[in-house]
């Protein structure tokens, strides 16, 4: 067994580490944190065998906080996508706009006119009176934020849809816009360049 452990400690703990990082979604993240559950029992296994006491409580108190992001990521944050996919769902059959989570927005796919996707959403900005979406940041270019460059599309030049959106601009007219600044973004969309 302390064979095993040995292998799944750190194995486990580098998927882990891998399918937390990569933000994929609610139930991917949830599940990172039960293989961290998974990789901290087997370092605690390794930590009492090997008469490492530091190891062992170091990995306890991980896997305390390992429940916990298992609690939030799996139980509560599963609870409240559920509630919002159900209003989407319910929204689109109603005869009233059809709503969108706007935690989902981050990651989001943006589609230009020719389907291709163009850029990624990053964050929307939204008035705090009356609660409209002022303007969309979006990614183009780069690796993993390296290189990246943020720009501005105003509310009215998108279409939101399941799983994306879609703008009238391509890859090129998207390019030419200003860029944002990393830690500067504009104060209005007018500010932005965008309607």
């Amino acid at each position: 067994m302390f064979a095993l452990a040995g292998w799944i400690a750190p194995a486990a703990t580098m998927i882990a580490a891998i399918m937390t990082a990569a933000n994929l979604g609610t139930r991917i993240t949830g599940w990172g944190f039960v293989v961290f559950s998974v990789g901290a029992v087997a370092w605690i296994i390794v930590g009492a065998q090997t008469g490492q006491q530091n190891l062992l409580l170091s990995n306890a108190f991980l896997l305390v906080v390992d429940v916990v992001g298992v609690w939030r990521w799996l139980g509560r944050k599963a609870r409240y996508d559920a509630g919002a996919t159900a209003a989407t769902v319910q929204s689109a059959k109603a005869a009233a706009p059809t709503l969108f989570a706007l935690t989902k927005i981050e990651g989001m796919p943006v589609r230009g006119a020719d389907g291709e996707v163009i850029a990624t959403a990053v964050d929307a900005m939204a008035a705090c009176d009356g609660g409209g979406i002022s303007y969309i940041v979006v990614s183009e270019g780069g690796v993993g934020g390296v290189g990246e460059r943020l720009h501005a599309l105003g509310w009215g030049e998108v279409t939101m849809h399941e799983g994306g959106m879609t703008t009238q601009l391509d890859r090129y007219r998207l390019a030419r816009r200003p860029e944002l600044a990393p830690g500067e973004w504009p104060p209005t969309a007018a500010a932005a360049g965008v309607a």
